[in-house]
């Protein structure tokens, strides 16, 4: 066997040397304050003046940084941006340790926390926390570190709930923050909302253009025509811009709390709240742009246009049709036979244009469709219409008034009805008290305490529902009763012009045109009030 022959290969000069050299640890330092207030301010400051006086003066180390999120929330690091570049230059191998004052400083959820000392661990850079004297580069200390991050986590669910009972407990005594979206609403001298004059044109055009049977997109190009910026400042407006302003109570002097809710404080997504918590409404919160009466007639409005039946009953793959402002009569002209609108058609007879109305339902699918609906020429349509109006005005304004009276008297009735919603409000809070003392026996089984349980339950279900019904219906008599004074006051205006047909004025004051036959038509009114009228 041959002999081991051992090659001693000698050490580098150059690395020995290196060894001896220390070079010096590049340290940076992570400080965190969730809120903006002056106390938190300092203790904010002092955190950055400590850091970098301390990693100064150590001797064998560098400062790499001191970085600082100020008045952000520490539950999810994604949105804190000097807490990611700092990881950023982590991941670069500029960093080789981090300093920071507590768990809770660094990250409050327990999953962000370990996943990112586990990442840093794997780039070989530790985090020193100094409040709980843990070093990750000691692998023992990851399960006490898992702990304490879990009691950091447990700490922001805490708060975040303490806060969120405060806003809520605040909603029930009207105390809320108002928001200031720049548009429309400004802080006063006395810390109140004020109206801002320009904007406040703006809604009003928005609201009458409305009202006066503009469609979404009609407004969008009438504002953008007119060089009026959107609220975000924009020459360009969208439909759902314009839709949010119609809908928006605080237009007229009203807020509406918790719209939205937070399901999950870690996830921080925020739901929009159809039930799952109460809701507040504050009536004459601040100054009105609009009056509430008109906010009223809006919301019913636009209930109307998502309601619209079908242009045909045959086809159609929805239950609803779609609006149109072109033509008012689109939206009110109803066949007597079968119940569908008409549509406007030209007729072109031996070169010869005639606009006449036609049923859509014998216009699609012929006269086995709808047998008796006529077609009506329009210019005799309209003539009819217009001599309505004309006779309403002359003759029937003590009719009117009568109409309008009853509609006052409806909503007295309903206000002293027995089973208004204070009424029926007070019979919830009375079988929730005796839901809430029966449930104390039903720790047991018992059958007989089960079902008084269920039948308190289904009670309260059918009262809360009847409240709900008779709030809406209260809703629109004020609706209809503000409609009604809005015809009076057209119908009696001196100034107005009955010389001819007019789409807006049929749109405002008409409520519903039924044909009858091929020489005669019935008008109804806004209010109620309704005219058979003679086609010409």
């Amino acid at each position: 066997m041959a002999r081991k022959i051992v090659t001693e290969i000698p050490a580098n000069p150059m690395l020995a040397n290196l060894q001896h050299r220390k070079r010096k640890l590049r340290v940076a330092a992570y400080c965190r304050v969730s809120t903006e207030e002056e106390e938190q301010q300092n203790s904010f400051e002092v955190q950055v003046d400590y850091y970098t006086e301390k990693i100064s003066n150590h001797e064998g180390w560098q400062l790499a940084g001191i970085f600082a999120d100020d008045g952000i929330s520490g539950v999810r690091t994604k949105k804190r941006e000097q807490f990611n570049k700092m990881i950023e230059l982590c991941k670069q191998k500029k960093i080789d340790l981090i300093l920071t004052k507590s768990i809770s400083r660094f990250a409050r959820n327990t999953l962000d926390c370990i996943k990112h000392i586990r990442i840093l661990k794997s780039w070989g850079i530790p985090v020193i926390f100094e409040k709980e004297n843990i070093d990750t580069s000691n692998m023992n200390s990851e399960m006490i570190l898992t702990c304490l991050s879990a009691f950091a986590q447990a700490e922001s669910e805490s708060i975040s709930g303490n806060v969120t009972k405060g806003i809520r407990m605040g909603y029930k005594q009207g105390r809320f923050t108002f928001r200031y979206t720049g548009f429309a609403f400004q802080r006063g001298p006395d810390g109140e909302p004020e109206i801002i004059p320009k904007d406040a044109e703006t809604i009003r055009m928005i609201a009458q253009s409305f009202l006066n049977g503009d469609s979404m997109q009609g407004i969008k190009e009438k504002l953008e025509k007119a060089g009026i910026p959107s609220p975000a400042g924009e020459p360009q407006w969208t439909t759902q811009t314009i839709l949010r302003i119609l809908q928006n109570e605080k237009y007229a002097g009203d807020v509406l709390l918790q719209k939205t809710y937070t399901s999950n404080f870690l996830e921080g997504k925020v739901k929009k709240n159809n039930g799952e918590l109460p809701q507040y409404y504050i009536q004459n919160n601040h100054p009105a742009i609009i009056p509430r009466e008109t906010f009223y007639q809006i919301q019913e409005e636009l209930a109307r246009r998502r309601s619209k039946k079908p242009a045909s009953v045959k086809k159609t793959k929805t239950n609803h049709g779609r609006f149109t402002s072109k033509y008012a009569l689109s939206e009110r002209l109803v066949c007597g036979d079968c119940g569908c609108y008409f549509r406007r058609v030209t007729w072109s007879i031996h070169g010869r244009k005639q606009i006449v109305w036609r049923c859509i339902n014998r216009l699609e699918f012929g006269p086995q469709a709808c047998k008796n609906s006529p077609s009506l020429k329009e210019t005799a349509l309209q003539a009819s219409i217009l001599d309505a109006i004309r006779s309403l005005i002359c003759g029937q304004q003590e009719e009117m008034a009568a109409v309008l009276q009853d509609t006052l008297i409806r909503c007295i009735a309903e206000e002293k009805d027995e089973s208004n919603p204070a009424v029926i409000e007070s019979q919830i809070k009375k079988l929730e008290s005796e839901f809430d003392r029966l449930l104390i026996f039903a720790v047991s089984e018992n059958d007989i305490v089960d079902q008084k349980l269920k039948q308190i339950s289904e009670s309260i279900l059918q009262l809360k529902q009847k409240k709900k019904r008779i709030e809406y219906s209260m809703e629109h008599s004020k609706v209809m009763e503000a409609k009604t004074k809005e015809v009076m006051a057209l119908i009696s205006a001196e100034g107005l012009n009955l010389t001819e047909y007019s789409d807006t004025l049929v749109f405002r004051i008409v409520e519903k045109v039924t044909v009858l036959s091929s020489e005669e038509i019935k008008i109804r009114f806004i209010g109620g009030f309704e005219i058979t009228q003679p086609l010409y």
